[in-house]
């Protein structure tokens, strides 16, 4: 058995202590959470995004998401528009006022994601993008095969 201290949990766990502090302080002058920035850079690709799908791409459990929403639509940073066509679908935007602030982090970001790739080589980056993926696909879907993982 691998030693607490090497398992993946634990490195997975040091390396988000070692590079989120740097993400958590940028977010911080900007009055946002780490997970209320993550709700507004998936709506920063995106014209329209439901709560289902925000939910999805974020890793965010919908009933947390709410309160998120909420706090992020009385900061005037995202608004909710419920679908004409499926009246259970409600859509969250950015305003104007949450598309200006992407201007304002995301080159902050841009630079840290910078700093974070230069401590490997762009070879190393992409084999350890590859490596994470497949095993969080193995483990959603334990029936694959290697070869069918990506």
């Amino acid at each position: 058995m691998t030693s607490f201290d090497n398992s993946l949990p634990m490195t997975l766990n040091r390396t988000l202590d070692a590079i989120m502090p740097e993400f958590r302080e940028l977010f911080s002058q900007f009055d946002l959470t780490e997970q209320q920035w993550r709700v507004l850079r998936v709506l920063w690709t995106s014209n329209k995004t439901t709560s289902a799908e925000l939910a999805t791409r974020t890793l965010l459990p919908s009933p947390s998401l709410v309160g998120i929403i909420d706090r992020l639509e009385k900061k005037d940073l995202v608004t909710r528009m419920r679908s004409v066509e499926d009246r259970r679908v409600v859509f969250v935007i950015a305003t104007a006022k949450g598309r200006a602030l992407e201007a304002k982090v995301s080159p902050r970001v841009a630079e840290i994601d910078a700093q974070l790739r230069s401590s490997v080589t762009p070879e190393e980056w992409e084999a350890m993008e590859d490596i994470l993926s497949k095993i969080a696909g193995r483990m959603k879907n334990p029936e694959l095969k290697n070869s069918e993982i990506g």
